[in-house]
């Protein structure tokens, strides 16, 4: 039987695409098919470990949660993290496979495709179904020479596309009409639809302009969704900073830095989400305010994060934070950043060389060229032993007399990470500590918030998954969708 596969792409980054591919995924997995998500080349610094030993996009592996299946290095073939501006570490089937810029990443692009080509074909043979998200625009005139992201890979498979742009922003149809038009004839064909994403209102006032819009373009309105409210749903790479609705009056402040190349923010999304926490990113430019825990997460470039923070006064404001009774939590660079030296002997991360650390646990770093990579069980090191789930993703190996008291003991036999002498500092390797209700609930207790409620975040995951597939299912046009998926009798 030949596998069904449809392409989302947007007219921008963060038009919905990926929250479209999740909703589908459980659309279908709820009626039945065998689908799978896929996303040919992904530009993240959230990433997730894969069930196959390799690191894929945050957004695959949510896409993989919505088809209840493990996140696999052919969901997300190609991921670009970048280091600088001008750089990215190329991971290639979960692997890394080399650092290059973005001239050199476009002549390297043939073989990367070859890899996309090889994940697509397995899953193609394995699933009745494959959900595409495609990168950015397919609009996007300077990168169309070798595009394996939108329409260069949509091309090659012959897979059909529609279109999500978010009203929300505003110029919602010159987006649609723009982008259209500056795609090929041919690639104007493989478009099926438009969805628009994001609406709040009267949909009487908007049926003017989509009549408008398909007359213009002779292609359908596939679907106007609602905005939704409060969906605790892991985001692809920007940090959420919208406030949170309904929360309680809150027991415990916790503030977070957010430097330029922060990776894996979704970890501090329990924190942010928490009905009685009052959680804060604290950007460029701002003074670090008061507040009972700081929480430094992981960084893609550690050294240059730390002189960010330095140049944004976060060591000062650390080091009195901690004078005042105050709690820190490290997680991945972020403990990195609490020891005495960073080095960095093989430019892994920039030019080779070392940094002093904020020097407050007596350990040192030492960035290796071999990637960690794992999931990870155990118990967190605090009254209680509670079970923590998570994953380890990182290049350094940490020692120094600082790891006498270990915040972690894994179910592999390892001790991770460090508690200070004076119970002020936790740190550890270990993305998602705050993702398992117990171990959520321990570690607000020791930053000094007791009797907190006990919040299930991955309950609150599949939640919304489901809340997010509702809406969806109940706003799309089902019957102009027509061939393009499975038929499931729903």
């Amino acid at each position: 039987m030949p596998c069904f596969s449809l392409m989302v792409q947007g007219t921008t980054s963060d038009a919905g695409k990926s929250t479209l591919v999740a909703a589908l995924c459980r659309i279908l997995k709820r009626r039945g098919v065998r689908v799978a998500p896929f996303k040919p080349q992904n530009m993240a610094l959230n990433s997730a470990v894969t069930v196959d030993g390799g690191e894929i996009g945050r957004a695959q592996a949510l896409q993989a949660l919505a088809c209840g299946l493990p996140p696999h290095t052919d969901f997300n073939p190609v991921l670009l993290k970048p280091t600088t501006d001008k750089k990215a570490q190329v991971i290639i089937h979960g692997q890394v496979a080399l650092d290059l810029n973005a001239r050199d990443y476009h002549e390297y692009k043939p073989r990367a495709m070859a890899a996309v080509l090889a994940s697509w074909a397995r899953l193609t043979a394995q699933y009745e179904c494959v959900v595409v998200e495609g990168a950015g625009s397919p609009a996007e005139i300077n990168l169309r020479a070798r595009d394996i992201a939108n329409m260069g890979f949509a091309e090659a498979v012959d897979c059909p596309v529609i279109i999500v742009a978010d009203i929300d922003r505003g110029g919602v149809f010159a987006h649609l009409v723009g982008t259209l038009e500056l795609l090929s004839p041919s690639e104007q064909n493989r478009v099926k639809g438009f969805v628009i994403n994001r609406f709040r209102g009267d949909i009487s006032l908007l049926e003017p302009g989509l009549d408008w819009l398909e007359e213009r373009t002779g292609k359908p309105v596939l679907g106007v969704l609602p905005y939704l409210h409060g969906l605790m749903l892991d985001a692809e790479d920007a940090i959420a900073t919208a406030s949170v609705d309904g929360k309680k009056t809150a027991k415990l402040k916790v503030v977070a830095p957010a430097y330029p190349r922060v990776s894996n923010h979704n970890d501090l999304d329990p924190l942010r989400l928490h009905p009685e926490v009052d959680f804060r990113w604290v950007g460029p430019g701002e003074t670090p305010p008061a507040a009972d825990l700081i929480v430094l997460p992981g960084s893609k470039a550690v050294r240059a994060d730390l002189d960010w923070l330095r140049a944004q006064g976060w060591d000062q404001a650390i080091a009195r934070h901690l004078r005042y009774g105050g709690k820190v939590i490290g997680l991945c660079g972020g403990y990195q950043m609490l020891g005495r030296q960073l080095h960095d002997p093989q430019g892994l991360e920039g030019q080779a060389g070392s940094t002093p650390g904020l020097g407050v646990l007596a350990v040192e770093t030492t960035l290796a060229a071999e990637k960690q990579l794992r999931n990870v069980s155990g118990n967190l090191c605090l009254p209680g032993r509670p079970a923590m789930t998570g994953y380890e993703i990182h290049l350094g190996v940490t020692a120094g007399a600082g790891l006498a008291a270990a915040a972690v003991e894994l179910d592999d036999g390892r001790q991770d990470g460090a508690v200070s002498a004076d119970g002020q500092i936790f740190a550890t390797y270990c993305h998602g500590v705050f993702d398992h209700p117990e171990a959520l609930t321990a570690l607000l207790a020791w930053a000094g918030m007791v009797e907190s409620e006990q919040v299930d975040f991955a309950a609150r995951r599949e939640a919304d998954l489901d809340r997010l597939a509702d809406s969806v299912e109940a706003a799309l046009d089902w019957e102009k969708l027509g061939a393009l998926l499975p038929a499931t009798g729903a």
